[in-house]
């Protein structure tokens, strides 16, 4: 089991209180799973409140003795009741907050009142953009693991490669990858923040079935196996020349990579080809713009006009009328953190040790999609790939 060193929490939770000092903060409440995560080492249910000085408490009703285990926290208490928050602060030495924080882009209205009310009148901002900001920054402990998750990646894409075969279903390859990926270390749970999104290990999509439209903010769906998901591989039989799509997610002990690589049996049209090595060219026009202070925004403008000088306008990240605004995603302990490759972002800059993910695509109703994606850490001096699998046509 890997326990997520103290040194690694306090540095973390400093970073908040910094940041929460200097939009006057005082006491943050957090509740959910990932930020728990990341501020304890543990997803014990219960409320990590963090002081915006002096050390925090992770105040857990179920299980107390797990959460002992798994964080290496100081305080650790146990919590019957939110009612029994006040008494847990003058305990620890901590004033009560008239400014507080909470995760308000995720938590549901009724634990957000269950939480607050012993608080009084006490103001209650969004606390969530200053746990983006903490978040998006790596340290040399979160790429080891996420270097770790781009192992799972290559082991997916190597059983990609020996197991896909005319007359298999979409359905068939996935389950295959999911089973390699699971043997590989994968933790099985992949997460995003964003309200009603939901991810498996990944998608396998070919020919048209790529195109197929879902709810999801993604350039690919899928039809899925029922409305009740209504996204990911379905009964789509796999045929010759078309493309094949593996969208995977390596995830090691709560962190995630993100890697996406093209297959066809025996070749594909000319077309599909050429726009699958366009987007290589993409990918390759963003590894050489993207260092520490490029706008986010800008690398988005200069990548998408680059493609559509190429003549992929209509169908760049996504099918016609379902394209998606962003090209590129962070990636952490969730699928969709800091920072964003997007339009609009123009006044957000790249900084050292940041990780993203880069996925150019291309995606025509009548004959599938094709692309490729990497996820990247930001260096002094550019970025680096931590996924490794090989970037060519892969012809079956």
């Amino acid at each position: 089991m890997q326990i997520t060193p103290q040194t690694e929490l306090v540095n973390r939770y400093q970073a908040l209180q910094k940041l929460m000092v200097e939009k006057g903060m005082e006491l943050a409440l957090l509740v959910q799973n990932a930020d728990l995560f990341y501020f304890t080492g543990s997803i014990q249910q219960g409320v990590l409140l963090i002081p915006c000085e002096g050390k925090p408490v992770y105040c857990v009703r179920k299980d107390l003795a797990r959460a002992q285990a798994e964080s290496q926290l100081e305080q650790i208490v146990a919590l019957k009741s939110p009612r029994d928050l006040p008494t847990v602060l003058a305990d620890h030495g901590i004033a009560m907050s008239q400014q507080m924080g909470m995760e308000l882009d995720v938590v549901p209205v009724a634990v957000y009142r269950r939480f607050s009310k012993p608080f009084g009148d006490a103001t209650i901002h969004d606390v969530t953009p200053l746990l983006r900001l903490v978040r998006m920054i790596k340290s040399d402990y979160e790429l080891t693991l996420m270097r770790k998750a781009a192992d799972q990646e290559e082991a997916i894409y190597q059983k990609a490669r020996q197991i896909i075969r005319v007359g298999m279903t979409d359905l068939q390859v996935e389950a295959e990858l999911e089973y390699a990926a699971r043997l590989s270390g994968h933790q099985g749970i992949t997460r995003m923040r964003v309200f009603n999104s939901e991810f498996y290990c990944g998608h396998v999509f070919s020919g048209s079935a790529s195109s197929t439209p879902a709810f999801c903010d993604t350039p690919l769906g899928g039809p899925g196996v029922t409305p009740a998901v209504g996204q990911g591989a379905g009964s789509k039989v796999i045929g010759e020349q078309e493309p094949i799509i593996v969208d995977f997610l390596g995830a090691a002990d709560g962190y995630l990579c993100d890697q996406t690589r093209t297959f066809c049996i025996g070749g594909l049209p000319d077309k599909l080809t050429k726009g699958y090595e366009d987007m290589r060219k993409v990918l390759q026009h963003m590894t050489e713009m993207a260092k520490p202070g490029a706008s986010w925004g800008e690398l988005y403008d200069s990548c998408y006009q680059l493609a559509c000088d190429m003549g992929h306008k209509d169908a760049f990240m996504g099918a016609a009328g379902a394209q998606v605004s962003f090209i590129g995603h962070g990636v952490g302990t969730e699928l969709d953190e800091f920072p964003f490759i997007a339009r609009g972002f123009n006044d957000y800059r790249l900084e050292e040790n940041m990780t993203f993910a880069f996925e150019p695509k291309l995606v025509y109703p009548e004959l599938g999609a094709v692309g490729i994606e990497n996820t990247y850490a930001v260096t002094a001096n550019g970025v680096e790939s931590l996924t490794y699998s090989s970037e060519e046509l892969v012809i079956l």
